[in-house]
C-alpha cells in the first residue's frame, strides 16, 4: 500500500489551477497504483502558525522536560513530521505568489524542517533523516518562469528543491501550469502543463 500526502496551498479553492494540477498529478499516480492512500491537507483552510519564541523554545527542549503547554503548542508540528516521516510519495500544489511560495507553505515548512526529526547538524554538514521518498510539485504562475530570461525571478522552484534535500529527499519533480494571466496562453495553459504529467 502505498501512501501519499497531498498539500495544498492555494487560496482560490476549486478555481486554483496549482489544486487542478495537483489533482492531474495524483490521478496519474493512481493509474499504476490504484491502491494509494490519500492524506489530504488544504493549508488554506486549516493553516499552520507563523513560528514564535515559544514554538521554538519548545521546538529545543528535550522531549522530557517539555511543560504540557510546550507539548501543545508544537503538536501540530509534531503531527505533520509525522505524517511526513510514515508516507511514501508528497504531492504540493501551490500557486507562486510575488516569485515565492504562498505564505501557508511557508510557515508548513517552517513546521516540518525540524532538527533531529527531518534532519541533523553532523560535523560532515546537514544530514536528512527523510529518505526513500518522492515529491512532485504542482507550481501555477501568471507568468512564464520555466525557462527563458525570467526564470532567475522563480525563487520558488528552487526554494521548495532545497528544503526537501535538507530532509533527505532528493527525487523532487516539478510540473508548471504557467502564463496563467497572459491572453492567449491562459486558454490551454492547464491543458498543456497535464499533458506534460510523467510519473
Amino acid at each position: 500500500m502505498t501512501k501519499l500526502l497531498y498539500i495544498i496551498s492555494s487560496p482560490r479553492g476549486a478555481a486554483s489551477f496549482s489544486t487542478k494540477l495537483g489533482n492531474a498529478i495524483i490521478e496519474k499516480l493512481k493509474i499504476d497504483q490504484p491502491d494509494i492512500v490519500i492524506n489530504k491537507h488544504n493549508l488554506s483552510t486549516n493553516p499552520y502558525p507563523h513560528l514564535e519564541e515559544p514554538h521554538i523554545t519548545s521546538f529545543f527542549t528535550p522531549k522530557e522536560m517539555r511543560s504540557p503547554e510546550q507539548h501543545q503548542l508544537i503538536q501540530r508540528s509534531s503531527d505533520a513530521v509525522k505524517d511526513i516521516q510514515e508516507t511514501d510519495i508528497v504531492v504540493i500544489a501551490t500557486p507562486m505568489h510575488n516569485y515565492f511560495v504562498t505564505s501557508g507553505l511557508k510557515t508548513y515548512f517552517d513546521s516540518i524542517v525540524r532538527a533531529g526529526l527531518t534532519f541533523r547538524q553532523t560535523e560532515k554538514g546537514t544530514e536528512g533523516l527523510l529518505t526513500n521518498k518522492k515529491v512532485y510539485v504542482a507550481l501555477a504562475s501568471g507568468g512564464i518562469y520555466s525557462s527563458g530570461h525570467t526564470q532567475s525571478n522563480d525563487f520558488a522552484t528552487p526554494y521548495i528543491k532545497l528544503l526537501f534535500t535538507t530532509m533527505g529527499i532528493n527525487d523532487v519533480t516539478v510540473f508548471y501550469v504557467e502564463g496563467t494571466e497572459i491572453p492567449g496562453v491562459t486558454e490551454t495553459a492547464l491543458e498543456k502543463a497535464i499533458e506534460k504529467i510523467s510519473v
